[in-house]
């Protein structure tokens, strides 16, 4: 399973040995791929900056062990309005990225913007909670 990760998700991460690291340690162990976009790390390394170097330097360490980062953007086409038009605009593009990347999932602990979505298919993607995703890489073995 390919699995884009929301800037909260790397945050959080990065900030804390919790159950979010835990949850990429369990992807990653289980053969799934994770990835991002280069904007969804700028804004997760911005984020991580007032927390100081030692949680910079965690994230550097996670994206040598759970990341494959794309560079670019995806194309103008991969937003489509039918499709991203219930997420609020500062957040279509995250949406937008997990689709044009062609992933299976976009986790986000974002229930504000999100949480709508979570359990729904949108291109391919179904957006999860952190938990849900959890419970679904379980059940899988």
């Amino acid at each position: 399973m390919h699995v884009f990760l929301d800037a909260n998700i790397l945050f959080s991460a990065a900030k804390s040995e919790g159950a979010v690291r835990e949850l990429l340690r369990m992807l990653v162990e289980r053969g799934h791929e994770c990835c991002a976009d280069a904007s969804v790390l700028a804004e997760a390394r911005r984020n991580l900056e007032s927390n100081g170097k030692q949680a910079l330097d965690m994230l550097d360490a996670l994206l040598l062990v759970v990341l494959h980062v794309a560079a670019l953007r995806p194309p103008a086409e991969s937003n489509p309005a039918d499709v991203t038009a219930w997420v609020p605009e500062k957040d279509r593009p995250v949406l937008s990225a997990a689709i044009a990347l062609g992933c299976d999932a976009l986790v986000t602990g974002d229930r504000t913007h999100f949480g709508p979505g979570y359990g729904r298919r949108f291109r391919g993607v179904t957006i999860c909670s952190p938990r849900s995703l959890a419970e679904y890489v379980l059940a899988r073995g």
